[in-house]
């Protein structure tokens, strides 16, 4: 084996090839990595037929993320190969868009467009960049070339999410990296809905754009119905619920922080911040006295985090989301919607559904889905990796 070489087996070799970008340590046999972070590696196959090509993080579990299938390219840092896929990548969104860019939306989603590890979105005239892997970092004024040539941004914000092997790093807020100082609030629309972001903020901006589809698919059919909104956060779906008409809406969360700011994205969307009845308390608890009062919603929206500590204990989605599935379906109203929703990697559709199944039977209701809805088009998803088609909505009926 030569230096700057790994062999993997077969089956991670076949996975390469058809487009996963990831190829954790222990693929790699014990002769570990030898290379430093950053460091640009082959991958070869058995018979040492080229598999990819990919850089070294030697601090996390994902030790080789795979940046060209292609021997003959040169994908170093400074190469311009990067720059050419940002282009790409921007020019299918002005495609997507009929020439021109929302005012927020992901420019780059990098496992599935060419540097994993890395994540470029748009708040306006500002971008924050979230780097997950520090072996990424090699790329970064490439990256941020790339950037102000597409874009022309007034800032460019990043965001280091570098995770070190057993354990997390506690979040930082993102910095300036160039051009101007954004202000505190940032607003940004969505259709007639305007919410204001932070772009500094360590546990980020306010507001998740993959779930644009979901906001829609509620303010399509809220009209005149009741809405409870669980983990509501910032509130958008509540905003998207009160301006579509929903004869109520309530939202529930631990985070009397992220009320006031969904009464903020009220208030920026013209609509009366007094008329949403935010309660600031644990969900299941907040699902069970509503059961016990009998207080019914036409819409339940939830969208529950992947972890969460409140006073009813601790919540690990891949292990309770049949239980809240059935607290949602003793709210719900005959005749009414569930949208139920994670963004779970550890958490397939068929689980959603079979949550939802498990649910439904412990309340005695009857669940049918009608709808399912996942990532806008500005979150592409490279086929070969299943593991980002991560956003799962299903949108059950009560019969």
């Amino acid at each position: 084996m030569r230096v700057g070489q790994y062999r993997v087996p077969a089956d991670i070799a076949t996975r390469v090839h058809t487009g996963h970008p990831w190829v954790y340590r222990e693929a790699l046999g014990p002769r570990g990595i030898a290379e430093e972070t950053g460091a640009v590696v082959d991958l070869i196959a058995g018979n040492r037929e080229f598999v990819g090509r990919g850089y070294v993080d030697r601090d996390h579990a994902i030790a080789v993320r795979v940046l060209s299938r292609d021997q003959d390219e040169k994908v170093g840092p400074g190469k311009g190969a990067i720059a050419k896929r940002f282009a790409r990548a921007v020019e299918l969104r002005r495609q997507l868009n009929a020439g021109t860019l929302p005012e927020a939306l992901r420019l780059f989603s990098g496992e599935n467009e060419g540097l994993p590890g890395v994540t470029v979105d748009r708040y306006g005239d500002f971008v924050v960049v979230q780097w997950l892997s520090a072996g990424a970092l090699g790329w970064r004024d490439e990256l941020y070339g790339a950037i102000e040539s597409a874009l022309a941004p007034r800032g460019i914000y990043e965001q280091r999410r570098l995770r070190p092997l057993g354990g997390s790093a506690p979040p930082e807020p993102a910095t300036r990296v160039r051009g101007e100082e954004a202000p505190v609030e940032l607003v940004i629309g969505d259709g007639a809905c305007r919410f204001g972001v932070d772009v500094t903020a360590p546990l980020g901006v306010g507001l998740f754009l993959d779930m644009r589809l979901g906001w829609a698919a509620v303010a399509a059919r809220v009209a005149g119905r009741r809405l409870l909104n669980l983990f509501s956060y910032t509130g958008a779906f509540s905003v998207h619920a009160a301006k579509a008409g929903a004869s109520e809406v309530v939202a529930v969360d631990l985070a009397a922080k992220a009320h006031a700011r969904a009464r903020r994205n009220y208030e920026l969307s013209g609509l009366d911040p007094a008329r949403l009845e935010a309660i600031a308390n644990d969900v299941v608890k907040t699902l069970d006295r509503f059961a016990d009062r009998k207080r019914l919603f036409d819409v339940v929206v939830c969208d529950p985090p992947t972890f969460s500590q409140g006073p009813a204990g601790q919540f690990q989605v891949s292990r309770d989301l049949a239980r809240l599935a059935a607290g949602c379906a003793l709210v719900l109203a005959p005749g009414g919607l569930l949208v139920f929703a994670t963004n779970s990697t550890k958490v397939s559709s068929a689980e959603v559904d079979r949550a939802l199944a498990e649910g439904g039977a412990a309340a005695g209701a009857e669940l049918r889905i009608i709808e399912r809805v996942g990532l806008p088009p500005d979150f592409p998803v490279a086929p070969g990796f299943p593991e980002g088609n991560y956003l799962k909505v299903a949108i059950a009926v009560r019969t």
